[in-house]
């Protein structure tokens, strides 16, 4: 065997029918390869090289070489005099922006979810008007961002609708939303949860439909009432339809940008500034070019962590 092992191998030729069939198959491929390259990976790859310089824009002539000191500068200790909070390990703002960005994501998230799930199985049943009702909350979803928020803030305005609505109910509240430190992130975490649901919503429809009416009518038969049911059947048939949905609604909330920006542009103060609009202000505002990629490559790897961690668990649950 071992003289056979040291022959040389050949590879057989291909023919021309093969090459052409090849070249039509990566004819089809080349168009998103190119747009990935161009509009993807060339960015990211510049990021990362711009993160270890220093670059106020114009010129290449201007770049300096700096190594990690703008990872070291982003993550410089920094005195907090708010509340005696002492010393933080990261730059203020930085620490301000990422506590912002985490305290949404844990809100809207499940906020989200189980918003979705309900309406899922609300409509899941042959009721009437259900088709109409799958419409309507899925509208938001591809509805212009810009009006949404336009009309969301109108409503929170001082005297807006949803005010009105509190104090008929007996609580008074006469502050805009997005002018409050306090309720401005709320209001954000508000028109998301409303504005995703319903897509989320399609994919739990989805799921629901998918599942083996042979479990319900054996948990039936066990004698399982309809709570049971739901915690033993649909949940743990729902299990890889909610981590698909809850992987994707992190990484979206890690990249909130575009609602902060119509509706409080990371204020009042910085009370709803993000790490998306902390990189943009960077880049854009102060023309930190370095300092706003060093950023996006926090983000990157914070982005990177949770999914990992997700997926770790996933499996943990599947092999049991």
């Amino acid at each position: 065997m071992e003289q056979f092992s040291k022959l040389p191998k050949y590879r057989r030729k291909l023919s021309r029918h093969e090459r052409k069939k090849a070249l039509v198959a990566y004819s089809f491929i080349a168009p998103n390869f190119i747009g990935f390259a161009v509009f993807t990976l060339l960015p990211v790859l510049f990021s990362i090289f711009l993160s270890f310089v220093k670059w106020k824009g114009g010129s290449f002539d201007n770049l300096q070489w700096v190594g990690l000191q703008n990872y070291a500068d982003i993550f410089k200790a920094s005195k907090v005099a708010e509340k005696g909070l002492g010393y933080l390990f990261t730059k203020v703002d930085l620490g301000i922006a990422l506590k912002n960005t985490v305290f949404y994501t844990l809100v809207t998230v499940p906020l989200t979810l189980v918003c979705a799930m309900a309406l899922a199985l609300a409509l899941n049943h042959a009721v009437k008007g259900a088709v109409g009702f799958r419409t309507v909350f899925f509208f938001p979803y591809v509805a212009s961002m810009v009006a949404i928020c336009v009309c969301w803030r109108f409503m929170m305005m001082k005297d807006g609708p949803i005010n009105q609505l509190l104090m008929g109910l007996g609580i008074p509240y006469n502050k805009s939303w997005t002018a409050d430190s306090t309720m401005a992130i709320w209001s954000i975490i508000l028109v998301s949860v409303w504005r995703n649901m319903g897509y989320y919503m399609v994919i739990y429809l989805a799921a629901l439909q998918g599942v083996p009416v042979d479990l319900y009518e054996a948990a039936i038969v066990d004698g399982a009432n309809k709570r049971q049911q739901f915690f033993r059947v649909t949940l743990p048939q729902l299990r890889p339809t909610t981590f698909f949905a809850s992987t994707m609604m992190i990484i979206s909330c890690f990249k909130i940008y575009d609602v902060v920006a119509i509706m409080t542009e990371g204020g009042p103060g910085r009370s709803t500034k993000m790490l998306v609009t902390y990189i943009y202000d960077e880049a854009f505002s102060n023309f930190n070019y370095g300092i706003a990629s060093a950023i996006a490559m926090v983000l990157l790897a914070i982005v990177l962590i949770f999914t990992l961690i997700q997926f770790s668990t996933e499996d943990r649950y599947a092999n049991k």
